[in-house]
């Protein structure tokens, strides 16, 4: 069984502040994920992005900001609640606003991470995750966001499974 956390940048204007609208949108990107993908306005991590998120944890222990952008890129954002005529079956959504994805963008385009392998390296490869795996969901993730903050663009996160 697969289970993905799919990014979708969008125009903050083009987001309906409803859980039934959002589900609908994302579901739709979901089913056109490659073509969004090579334009550069979706992303996903596939399982492991806990780890991505414990990766970029390490970011608190080199102190680079206390306003913990690390954060950010994974669970960053605010969930959009379900209303009462939403279908329960719809996935979790967050909603991560146009100054949040230039938080997010800043960090990953600042933070080393060189640095962040070296506070996680021991307990990350005890655990079987590998150097090359979050080197490439690292770089993947500062395109996405890149693009998305250059354009002003919100993030819209949803769980699939």
């Amino acid at each position: 069984m697969s289970i993905y956390l799919h990014f979708r940048a969008v125009a903050e204007s083009e987001i309906r502040d409803d859980h039934t609208w959002l589900a609908a949108f994302m579901s739709e990107a979901w089913e056109n994920d490659e073509a969004e993908y090579a334009a550069g306005i979706a992303h996903s991590i596939n399982k492991g992005w806990s780890a991505v998120n414990d990766f970029y944890a390490a970011a608190d222990a080199l102190c680079t900001d206390a306003d913990e952008p690390w954060t950010l890129p994974i669970y960053g954002g605010r969930p959009v609640s379900h209303n009462t005529a939403a279908n329960p079956s719809h996935p979790p959504l967050m909603l991560l606003g146009p100054s949040g994805v230039s938080q997010a963008a800043c960090f990953l385009a600042t933070v080393s991470f060189d640095d962040l392998w070296s506070v996680v390296d021991a307990r990350f490869t005890a655990l079987g995750r590998t150097r090359q795996e979050h080197l490439e969901h690292h770089r993947g993730l500062q395109e996405f966001y890149g693009r998305a903050a250059s354009a002003g663009h919100a993030v819209v996160k949803a769980v699939w499974a």
